[in-house]
Formats: C-alpha cells, sequence, structure tokens
C-alpha cells in the first residue's frame, strides 16, 4: 500500500492533536495529577523524590522543570502586571 494525501494529513493531525493534549495537560497539571490521584493514579514527578537518592541525570531533570516553573511564574507575574498598567492607562 502506498502512502498518499490521506496518511500525510492524518499523521500531521496526530501529531497535532498529540502536542495540544500534552501542552493542556502541561498547563494543568497539577489539577490533572489531583483528579487521577482520586481514582488512584498515581502519577510521580521528579520533585517527588529524595534529592540524595536521585542520579545526576534526575537531578539534572529537576534542575529544569524547575526553572521551568520559575520562567513561567515570572511570564506570568509580567503580564498580569502589563494588563494592569494598560487597564489603568484606558481608565485614565
Amino acid at each position: 500500500m502506498a502512502v498518499n494525501s490521506q496518511h500525510i494529513t492524518g499523521f500531521a493531525v496526530g501529531i497535532g492533536a498529540s502536542a495540544l493534549g500534552f501542552y493542556l495537560y502541561k498547563r494543568n497539571q497539577s489539577k490533572v495529577d489531583a483528579f487521577l490521584g482520586k481514582y488512584g493514579i498515581q502519577l510521580s514527578s521528579s520533585m517527588d523524590k529524595d534529592p540524595q537518592s536521585m542520579t545526576l541525570k534526575e537531578l539534572i531533570m529537576a534542575k529544569e522543570e524547575l526553572e521551568d516553573m520559575i520562567a513561567e511564574k515570572e511570564f506570568n507575574q509580567k503580564e498580569k502586571k502589563k494588563t494592569k498598567s494598560t487597564a489603568s492607562k484606558k481608565a485614565n
């Protein structure tokens, strides 16, 4: 069977749907994990482990996860300040 445009379209849609699902999960990770935890599904994070027992690779991954969370919080704070300053300028 030859690969045709329908195969390519299906593959592209599948990649897009997967990316969207991953993005939405990461954006709401704590809510999703709490919901799954209610039903006995425990998803572990690198942050849940004892740092002394972690391998170097696990420590690096935990560091990157922390850096990502810090960057996201800083970005959100900057966006809130922009929104507030824009709203106050419009009010005046």
